[in-house]
């Protein structure tokens, strides 16, 4: 049985990927985001911040048209949650140095989210960045 703190948490992250990430929604990352929100994506180093987050998430757009999240698996105790996702997009601008090609890329991750109960205040993701350069053709060391 599911809590309320745990349905509020669920419902945070799902629509973090559905509405936020998939449609580029900022006005949606203004609700459900907290204003310090700390961000660590695995393409690139710590956001902090709604402002940090947001730019982060444009330059993907940019790089990546089509760009999708599909949360494959989420696990939710209270305010945490850990998710297992897939991510796809059609590289279109720049990603990794690399100029668009017009190829689909596509990877596997993890995130792991902490709520306040209303907003999401901090998440930390794990993406296989190796197989994304490996599509790309870049160099292992070479950072988004």
């Amino acid at each position: 049985m599911q809590t309320s703190a745990t349905a509020r948490t669920a419902d945070l992250v799902r629509r973090f990927y559905d509405v936020v990430w998939n449609r580029a929604d900022e006005e949606a990352a203004r609700e459900i985001l907290h204003p310090s929100f700390a961000f660590r994506a695995s393409l690139g180093p710590e956001r902090q911040g709604l402002d940090g987050f947001l730019n982060y998430m444009r330059a993907i757009h940019a790089a990546l048209g089509n760009y999708t999240c599909t949360v494959d698996d989420l696990i939710v105790d209270g305010d945490k949650a850990a998710a297992r996702l897939s991510f796809q997009g059609l590289h279109q601008g720049e990603f990794f140095g690399v100029a668009g090609t017009g190829r689909p890329i596509g990877w596997a991750g993890a995130a792991f989210f902490e709520t306040d109960g209303r907003q999401i205040t901090r998440l930390w993701v794990l993406g296989d960045v190796d197989g994304v350069k490996q599509q790309l053709g870049v160099d292992a060391r070479r950072t988004f």
